[in-house]
This record gives structure tokens, sequence and C-alpha cells, in this order.
């Protein structure tokens, strides 16, 4: 069962619309990622599947459950919408967890110090957040948000504000609770270091997802031929071709390259080059938006 569903998700303000049907899913052990401009609707987006905000049309369902018709859905649910996180700047960050921890009935002292050393704020679990940095407060919000062990994470901008180090373990440890079941939904701009570990990616403008990028097990092939265009053109009827397109003098496709070049031959093109390559995320993000 997909751990978290989009239905039809639509907010509007007045006659405004900030964002029309939104359908996607998440399952269990997958982190998906939405990209776009300011201005794109990622953060309402964040607010309506946490429950913060209301829809004007479809539903958010939780393992099975609307996350607003059912309220007590969110308690599988570990959220960070707003950076960094509020919490009692006169208390310690140890008693900031120890209140939340309470309100959400873990009972065990020790989870507690098991999330401060993951987000490595354990130097610093009996200073007052008031003297916290940014990127510390940062990692606290995220390490209240997985202080019950949720099944389901949403969060917004988890890594704005920190430095490159923070920036790496927050992504490592993103990796890690996906490997532990957790389904990960998160809005970020940081798209080469997401592209390395999440499984899928929500394009978004103007309130709408644009495209859905499927990234676990993509194959992608890099040819340069004679005349370019015709052969973009015929690689485009090749049923075992899944996409092509144009990119910085070559074509870049999904599908068999034996199939590709036999085609190519059979047609009497002349192939310069045809090899793996890298899938480039932001360039294809780039030309996705740039065309919306």
């Amino acid at each position: 069962m997909e751990a978290l569903r989009l239905e039809g998700l639509g907010k509007r303000y007045g006659r405004k619309p900030i964002l029309e049907k939104i359908n996607l899913s998440v399952r269990p052990g997958e982190v998906y990622a939405l990209a776009g401009p300011n201005g794109s609707g990622k953060t309402t987006l964040i607010r309506l599947v946490t429950g913060l905000a209301f829809p004007s049309e479809g539903r958010a369902l939780l393992l099975g459950e609307d996350v607003h018709q059912t309220p007590q859905a969110r308690r599988h649910l570990g959220a960070v919408v707003e950076a960094p996180a509020a919490f009692y700047p006169y208390l310690t960050g140890r008693e900031n967890l120890r209140m939340r921890a309470y309100l959400a009935g873990v009972k065990e002292e020790g989870r507690i110090t098991e999330v401060l050393a993951r987000l490595r704020l354990l130097a610093v679990a009996d200073q007052k957040v008031g003297s916290y940095s940014l990127g510390q407060r940062q990692r606290l919000g995220l390490a209240a948000a997985i202080l019950h062990r949720p099944r389901v994470l949403v969060l917004d901008e988890p890594t704005s504000g920190l430095d490159p180090e923070g920036v790496e373990l927050v992504h490592g440890l993103l990796q890690e609770l996906a490997r532990e079941g957790v389904a990960v939904l998160l809005s970020t701009h940081h798209l080469q270091e997401v592209s390395a570990y999440a499984h899928k990616v929500g394009i978004l403008g103007g309130g709408r997802l644009l495209d859905e990028v499927v990234l676990e097990g993509r194959e992608v092939f890099r040819l340069e031929a004679h005349p370019l265009e015709g052969a973009l053109a015929l690689l485009k009827t090749l049923p075992q071709v899944a996409s092509a397109r144009m990119q910085g003098g070559a074509i870049l496709f999904e599908g068999s390259p034996e199939v590709v070049l036999q085609a190519l031959l059979k047609e009497g093109y002349r192939v310069q080059a045809l090899g793996p390559q890298r899938f480039d995320l932001m360039a294809y993000y780039q030309e996705r938006v740039k065309h919306a």
C-alpha cells in the first residue's frame, strides 16, 4: 500500500489557483523530491499534506486515511514545514525534545539521545536553543520530526541554512530512513544531491505537476550521428526507445542501444558515438520548466 497518496489535490485563494489537481504517491522506503521555481506551489503542497492547510479540492491520504477527515492519521507523520522549526529558546535542545516526546507518547529517554546523536547535536544538547546557530536549529527540527519513528516524513527545504557538512548529513540520514522503510516527501532546490538517492522527482510549475521523473534504474545513452535531426526523428518511431531528446549537439535517449544502432545503420546514418550517459536531472529540470 502507498504510504502517501494525493488524489486531485488543489488549493485556491478566492479565484486564484495555487495548486491544481496534483496526483502523486510515495511508497514505504521511497524518497520523492518536489522541485520547482519559487512560487510553483511546493510549500503549499507540503502544508496540505501535513494538514496545516485545507484543500479546495481532492484529498491527501496517509496510510489510506484522509489527513483532513481523520486527524489521527497524522500520528504516523513526521514533518518540518517551517525552517527553522519553532522551539522554546529558553529551554535546551534536550528539554525541547523531551517535551515533544511527552506529547508524542515516546517514553524512552534513550530515544532522545539517539536522535540527537544521529543529527550530531550531542555536544550542544544541554545548551539553550536560543544560542543555537541556524543550522543547529534546522537539525534539531529534523531530530524532533523523527523522534516518534514516523512511517511518513514530510520536509520543506530540509537543507536550507545548512553548511556543506550539514547538507551531507541530512541527505545521508534521509537515505538511511528510506532504507528503514520510511516514506519521504521533501521539497528541495538541491537537485544534484537528491538525484543520488531519490526514487522520483516531481517537477512543479505554475501550481501544476509538470512531470514526474523516475530515477531508480534509469539508463540513459548519448548518441552522436549525422544527420542529427533525422536520427532523432527515427528514434522517436522505435517502440524500444522510451524517450529521446536533443541536448548539447547530441541525442539523449532511454531504450535499447543495440536496436538504435541497427536501425540507424540500416537507414544509412553515420554513427559517430554511442554510449552510456549519466542522467542530468538539473538539465532536464531546466528544460522542462522552460518549456512549461
